[in-house]
């Protein structure tokens, strides 16, 4: 994984998807450029294939909810263009796949929230009734709609580790109340405005996460990362959608399933690593996000 080399900035660090540089001629940045590659991820491995276009699908989509939500919450945008008379907005090569953002004081909990019950919050329900400790109605199956969203937490685990869920009490904890009951609320805000304009758009949220950070200057919460895409969430076809039943989804599922079935030949329990995947999945992968990107936005990705 070689970072591009972008003049006036420095590259600090890559994550599974994002390659995270700083303005080179300061010591303690007040931004950041965060670049969205064409990476991805799934088992918590980042695999040899890349699927053509998906940083500018991920970026430009993530942008779209930042603005449609602006209300709820401040987020860490400060440009997604290019100014030639501006060393620190986004580079010309990298236009489109990225965003010039606030550095903040990231806090360490991933913001879950759930709408329907389903992936590993459905395994953990069948087991104990509850979700992260929340107690959840007798009866409910895969894909069932839960009466009010509710905030399932993840504790931040280090690149190639799987993220801990955590009950609320542990977030707590860890960030104490007052800030805990601030994520959950404004997490819970956002998703359901994000449900409300997807659903106009026939399209169900079924989860997501958020990220929050503190703002150094201002100690203020501010949304950072990205938010609403189909790598931090699940989109369903609202005519799809039948409670009992896997609902097909506008996100990297497919990869998952493929990666998983015999025809892949590897198992996730191995320690080894996926192998690379066929131009089909490619190509199919990279179809389901365009179609997520044109379903909630009505427009088509600049790629």
């Amino acid at each position: 994984m070689t970072a591009m080399e972008l003049p006036g900035w420095k590259h600090v660090s890559s994550g599974k998807v994002r390659d995270i540089y700083a303005p080179a001629d300061q010591e303690t940045p007040d931004r950041l450029l965060l670049v969205t590659s064409d990476r991805i991820s799934a088992y918590d491995y980042i695999l040899p294939s890349e699927i053509p276009g998906k940083g500018k699908v991920l970026n430009q989509l993530a942008l779209w909810w930042m603005e449609q939500l602006r209300d709820v919450v401040e987020n860490h945008v400060i440009t997604a263009e290019t100014d030639a008379t501006d060393p620190l907005s986004v580079p010309a090569p990298v236009v489109g796949r990225s965003v010039v953002a606030k550095a903040l004081n990231m806090i360490p909990i991933e913001c879950v929230i759930r709408g329907y019950l389903t992936g590993s919050g459905l395994v953990e329900y069948k087991e104990s009734g509850t979700v992260c400790d929340i107690a959840l109605p007798e009866g409910l199956v895969e894909a069932s709609r839960l009466e009010t969203p509710i905030f399932t937490p993840a504790a931040k685990a280090e690149l190639g580790d799987h993220d801990e869920n955590i009950s609320f009490e542990r977030a707590a904890e860890m960030v104490g109340e007052e800030l805990a009951s601030r994520l959950r609320d404004v997490s819970i805000a956002l998703y359901e405005g994000a449900r409300e304009i997807a659903a106009e758009r026939g399209v169900i949220i079924a989860d997501t996460k958020f990220e929050f950070g503190l703002d150094p200057a201002t100690g203020n919460l501010v949304l950072g990362d990205e938010i609403l895409t189909p790598d931090s969430s699940r989109f369903w076809p609202a005519d799809q959608w039948q409670p009992g039943q896997i609902t097909p989804s506008f996100d990297k599922q497919y990869v998952r399933d493929w990666l998983t079935s015999a025809e892949s030949g590897w198992d996730k329990k191995s320690g080894e690593n996926p192998p690379v995947l066929p131009e089909s999945v490619v190509t199919a992968t990279r179809d389901r996000y365009i179609e997520a990107f044109v379903r909630l936005t009505g427009e088509v990705p600049t790629l």
